[in-house]
Parts: structure tokens; C-alpha cells; sequence
């Protein structure tokens, strides 16, 4: 290869370097953000309702995992 394809390589290779951190950081950046607003949001509700609806949504994710494999099984013939 030549000298400057590969300078050119290397610079898309740097440009692309940058672009990944800054998504790493911004990736960083929201997940602060919801932890923070979900900090806010037990505080707001309580912790007895907390509870209640972390109850609530594990009982709906057992519903909805047992449902996705009744309709697995549905389809095996």
C-alpha cells in the first residue's frame, strides 16, 4: 500500500476512535440520568408502593415469558 492511503486510513481509523468514545460517554451520560430519575421516582412514590410495583412488573414479566413460550410451543407440531 501506499504511504498516504495508509495516513488516510489511519486518520479514518482515529475519526472513528472519537466518534466511539463520545457515544461511550454519552451511553454514560444516560444511564446517570436514569438512574437519577429513577432514584427521584422511588423517593416520590415510597417504598411500600415501590415495592408494590416492583412486585407488579417482575409478576408481569413471568406472565409475558410463559406466554412467549406457550407460543413457542404452539407453533411445534
Amino acid at each position: 500500500m501506499k504511504e498516504a492511503r495508509l495516513i488516510e486510513m489511519k486518520k479514518k481509523i482515529d475519526a472513528l476512535t472519537n466518534i466511539v468514545k463520545h457515544l461511550l460517554q454519552e451511553v454514560n451520560t444516560n444511564a446517570t440520568l436514569a438512574k437519577g430519575t429513577l432514584t427521584a421516582f422511588q423517593l416520590h412514590i415510597g417504598e411500600d408502593e415501590w415495592t408494590k410495583l416492583v412486585a407488579e412488573l417482575k409478576d408481569k414479566e413471568l406472565r409475558d415469558i410463559e406466554q412467549e413460550k406457550k407460543l413457542d410451543l404452539d407453533g411445534v407440531e
